[in-house]
């Protein structure tokens, strides 16, 4: 009887690995590849620089080169100089009222606005009394209306007080920012804590003044913010001023460059066409200056309250 050898197994460990499945590489959508990324941010910066860069060559223009060379292209003369001396004589000056006028309500009114609406996100973020959540969604469902909705019931209440065809009935709707309200709550959740609002009150700081001297200062790059956003929304404002106003000296530019431009296109006043391009052109420089005087504090606030 013969014996069969035994045949030597491998130990577990020497066992040769099983071969992984060949893995498939997925391919990247071209919406998220970077050239697709890249496409989108440049039609964005072309969407964003296109008009002012046609503003700022049609403003350098005559009336001739205007209407006789493409809109990217430059004019055979350079008239800017010419065309901003006819902009600042015409009517008297009365642009450079104009511009006075929309520096005071957008300025001042942005500034007062930011701080009733740092104010009451402080409070509702801070206090708690009764009432504290329906009056918070009152303010959230004035986000959602939109202010030319709101023109109409505002001039008849303008109306009813006498305020009409007056400085106040610009200037004092301008004050009501819902919006800001509801990023005043975020930024005080975010930069002023709990304790230092108890300190001051254990110091005997009164309310009103533990805002001033320590909230306010903690909440700057949000009240900065929100005074930028409720600037750029006054200084384009237009609807509410065409309905309120009747009296030119009181006209906001945006204002005063649509009766300008409609009247040198319903009457035939071509001299006049090249005017309400170059107050175009002047009207934006003080909102680029403002944006960048103050896009630190600005690009600080946007982050708040992404990480916490």
């Amino acid at each position: 009887m013969t014996q069969t050898p035994l045949r030597r197994t491998r130990p577990a460990d020497d066992r040769a690995p099983a071969r992984s499945p060949r893995r498939t590489r997925r391919r990247t959508p071209v919406s998220l590849s970077r050239a697709g990324v890249n496409l989108i941010l440049l039609l964005v910066v072309a969407y964003t620089l296109l008009p002012p860069l046609w503003l700022l060559l049609a403003s350098t223009k005559n009336l001739a080169d205007l209407l006789g060379t493409d809109g990217f292209a430059p004019g055979r003369e350079f008239h800017l100089v010419a065309n901003l001396r006819h902009l600042f004589a015409a009517a008297d000056g009365i642009y450079l009222r104009w511009v006075g006028n929309t520096l005071l309500y957008a300025g001042a009114g942005a500034v007062l606005a930011a701080f009733i609406c740092a104010l009451a996100g402080y409070v509702f973020e801070k206090f708690s009394f009764p009432g504290k959540g329906p009056l918070y969604g009152l303010v959230l469902m004035g986000v959602m209306i939109p202010g030319a909705a709101l023109a109409l019931p505002t001039y008849l209440l303008a109306a009813d007080l006498d305020l009409t065809n007056t400085f106040w009935a610009v200037f004092a709707p301008g004050l009501v920012f819902p919006f800001g309200v509801h990023l005043a709550r975020v930024f005080a959740a975010s930069y002023v804590p709990d304790e230092v609002v108890e300190a001051t009150r254990v110091d005997g700081a009164g309310e009103l003044r533990a805002f001033v001297s320590v909230a306010l200062p903690m909440m700057r790059p949000g009240f900065v913010t929100i005074g930028l956003f409720q600037f750029t929304s006054i200084w384009n404002n237009f609807f509410l001023p065409l309905v309120m106003l009747s009296d030119k000296d009181l006209y906001p530019v945006s204002l005063g460059l649509y009766i300008w431009n409609s009247t040198a296109l319903s009457q035939g006043q071509t001299e006049n066409v090249l005017l309400p391009l170059t107050g175009s052109l002047v009207a934006i420089v003080p909102v680029i200056a403002l944006f960048i005087a103050v896009q630190r504090f600005w690009r600080s606030g946007m982050t708040a309250g992404a990480v916490k």
